[in-house]
């Protein structure tokens, strides 16, 4: 059956192509990881992931009478495969959406429909939103995704749709927007020398019920506001980037007829030198997942580091590899609570080529925005 899928939609796109002499485009995107986790509690056991993950795709891009705006139209598979001596445990998801661009000159918009790669996004989802095991399982979005960009500034909005309701399983979505406006910036967007932004993160993540479920079982919200102030210094031989805020967290079941509210601080601090790039996450507050307990990840996405009133998590990685196409880094990760420690040792490479970097393979102009793409990776 997946066989089938792959080829009719292979086939839709051959004929389309050849029927209206358009653009066939395509992309292949590869990664593999190999992260080992030690030092952790109850909630966070020691353990190992290792898989690879394959994600072609192929489409036609429809060009309109007004050269600003682009109509694409992609479908493909995602193929997650844990490595081991056989081949049980992989996963097979569609991957098929519609995409509009509009480029004006000054602005651009980019709205998807359908079932995303989640790489489309401009900026990965904080790690109190969106975990790094959620990342491994989840690579694709499931609804609809909105970008607009102006200069270095940006807003996205985006639903995803995780779980459709039967009476074995709720209902379950979020809706998440974030942005940044620059205050203060020289330099291009592209290769920004310093820039003062204000930005922020908010999502809404519901939970309902089963079909004829009791009324017990209830509906419940998790509400996330995170305003953020940060600072870009990237025109030396070492670029910084810098950002703290305020995160409000808001949860509640709605047979308790209550709201929980956690409050807190976080910041972060990203530099790089050369191939090694270090980056520190300081949170300091109140259990931002209080209803955890009960519902677990089908209603808090992110990593339970976060449920401690104290976290600190470093980062150092390497990228022994980094080009047009390739990002192959090692890294060691330190977490530090109030009430544990961990450490782990990762491994990840990830391979993106589609048919304009393959076009333009032989020229230097595409290394920074690819290099941007594969920097989204985990």
């Amino acid at each position: 059956m997946r066989r089938f899928i792959v080829t009719l939609l292979l086939a839709v796109a051959l004929s389309a192509t050849a029927a209206l002499a358009q653009q066939l485009v395509w992309s292949v995107d590869f990664s593999s990881v190999f992260n080992n986790r030690e030092g952790g509690d109850e909630a966070r056991p020691d353990q190992t992931f290792i898989f690879t993950r394959l994600s072609p795709e192929v489409g036609v891009k429809l060009n309109s009478a007004d050269s600003t705006q682009v109509h694409l139209l992609k479908g493909g598979v995602t193929w997650f495969q844990p490595l081991n001596d056989q081949l049980d445990g992989y996963k097979v998801q569609p991957t098929l959406y519609y995409q509009y661009r509009r480029q004006g000159t000054r602005d651009s918009w980019q709205v998807s429909v359908g079932q995303l790669p989640r790489t489309l996004l401009m900026e990965r989802a904080p790690r109190y939103l969106w975990s790094d095991s959620m990342s491994y399982h989840h690579a694709n979005l499931r609804g609809a995704l909105v970008q607009y960009e102006r200069g270095a500034s940006y807003a996205e909005f985006y639903l995803d749709w995780r779980q459709m309701q039967s009476t074995t399983r709720r209902e379950a979505f979020n809706v998440d927007f974030n942005g940044k406006w620059y205050a203060w910036s020289q330099g291009a967007p592209q290769s920004l020398d310093k820039g003062l932004w204000l930005g922020g993160y908010f999502q809404y993540n519901h939970l309902a019920k089963r079909k004829n479920a009791p009324d017990t079982e209830g509906v419940n919200d998790d509400v996330t506001i995170n305003p953020m102030l940060g600072l870009d210094l990237m025109g030396g031989a070492m670029p910084v980037r810098l950002k703290a805020g305020a995160i409000i967290n808001r949860e509640r079941a709605r047979v308790d007829e209550k709201w929980l509210t956690a409050c807190g601080f976080i910041g972060n601090v990203n530099a790089r030198w050369r191939f090694l790039e270090a980056e520190e996450n300081v949170f300091v507050g109140k259990d931002l997942f209080p209803l955890y307990p009960r519902f677990g990840s089908l209603l808090n996405l992110g990593d339970t580091y976060y449920r401690d009133k104290f976290y600190s998590r470093t980062d150092l990685i390497a990228h022994i590899v980094q080009n047009e196409f390739v990002d192959l880094n090692t890294s060691l990760t330190v977490h530090a609570t109030d009430k544990t420690t961990g450490f782990w040792q990762q491994i990840s490479c990830r391979v993106y080529i589609d048919n304009l970097i393959w076009h333009h393979r032989h020229k230097r102009s595409n290394t920074l925005s690819t290099q941007q793409r594969l920097s989204t990776i985990y």
